[in-house]
């Protein structure tokens, strides 16, 4: 499983990332501690993300979110996003993320 966590907005450098994730599913958990898994359906630059077939992680805490089937996120309020451990190349991960440090 990979776990992407934003301490500041380095959103380009995901954001086609999470557009190759669409129609796969991903577990968003945000700010708040609430975690929702679903089927991601959209994310923009601002990763800003709409899950489809959407269920909460834990049940007993948010039972006012039964209901709830689809939902969008604002992409600031995400603390971590947890993606299949297939659905990213590491290797082009780690260059990205060195040319950006790198400023370039």
């Amino acid at each position: 499983m990979v776990i992407f966590f934003f301490p500041f907005p380095p959103f380009r450098l995901f954001f086609s990332y999470f557009k190759d994730l669409v129609g796969r599913e991903v577990t968003v958990e945000l700010k708040n501690d609430l975690a929702i898994r679903g089927t991601l359906h959209s994310v923009d630059q601002y990763l800003n993300i709409k899950l489809e077939n959407t269920r909460v992680v834990d049940q007993d805490k948010h039972p006012h979110m039964l209901s709830v089937r689809n939902c969008f996120i604002r992409g600031s309020v995400v603390r971590y996003v947890q993606l299949p451990p297939d659905g990213v190349d590491i290797e082009l991960l780690h260059d990205a993320t060195r040319r950006e440090a790198r400023g370039g």
